[in-house]
């Protein structure tokens, strides 16, 4: 007789597990605020900019170097699905801006196609963000963010940028692409922060 019954699979994850407003889905839904851009590994680069002006460059090699870390996040969009317990690849934002010299507050994300996402530096750090390039154990696929996006996945997910090339530091926060279309500057999944006011 084995020490486990038969069919037990360990905690089952619930709805008391989601925030707010939300629903479980077992697809990964594609949105995007525009085209899909294709961004070949040797062709990319990722670049820091400090307040001062100062600029940190990794190409991808340069990625590949550095340690990298398997996480397992839920992950909550505004338009209210969350998949619990994604599995990802990639490089804490810790690790690449330890040598960066700053003291800003903000930073902005910019991501091949124009798009950009706004947030606080303290949400960038102590393992809570990452540039991911695995998921489910694959490369990131370019229609969610491959190769490279950003994973800051106790926000929303509009803030987890895909196609990542850089972060600009600033010591005042600016709005990035939603946010000046009408979300919320922060967005808190468990406070429902989906638009401005809320």
């Amino acid at each position: 007789m084995g020490i486990v019954s038969e069919g037990f699979g360990g905690r089952r994850r619930s709805r008391a597990d989601l925030p707010p407003g939300q629903y479980l889905t077992q697809d990964f839904p594609v949105l995007s605020a525009g085209p899909t851009p294709h961004i070949r590994t040797e062709h990319w680069e990722f670049v820091v900019t400090s307040e001062s002006g100062e600029r940190y460059r990794w190409d991808w090699a340069g990625l590949m170097g550095l340690p990298a870390e398997e996480i397992t996040k839920d992950i909550h969009c505004v338009t209210r699905w969350s998949k619990l317990e994604t599995s990802w690849k990639g490089v804490s934002l810790d690790t690449l801006l330890a040598d960066v010299e700053t003291a800003a507050d903000f930073a902005m994300a910019h991501s091949y196609g124009g798009y950009t996402t706004n947030l606080p530096m303290e949400d960038l750090l102590d393992g809570q963000a990452w540039i991911a390039y695995e998921y489910d154990g694959e490369p990131v696929d370019p229609e969610h963010g491959g190769p490279a996006r950003l994973l800051v996945p106790h926000l929303y997910f509009w803030k987890s940028a895909k196609w990542v090339r850089g972060l600009v530091l600033s010591d005042s926060e600016d709005l990035g692409f939603w946010e000046t279309a009408g979300y919320h500057e922060y967005g808190d999944p468990w406070k429902e922060q989906r638009y401005a006011g809320d």
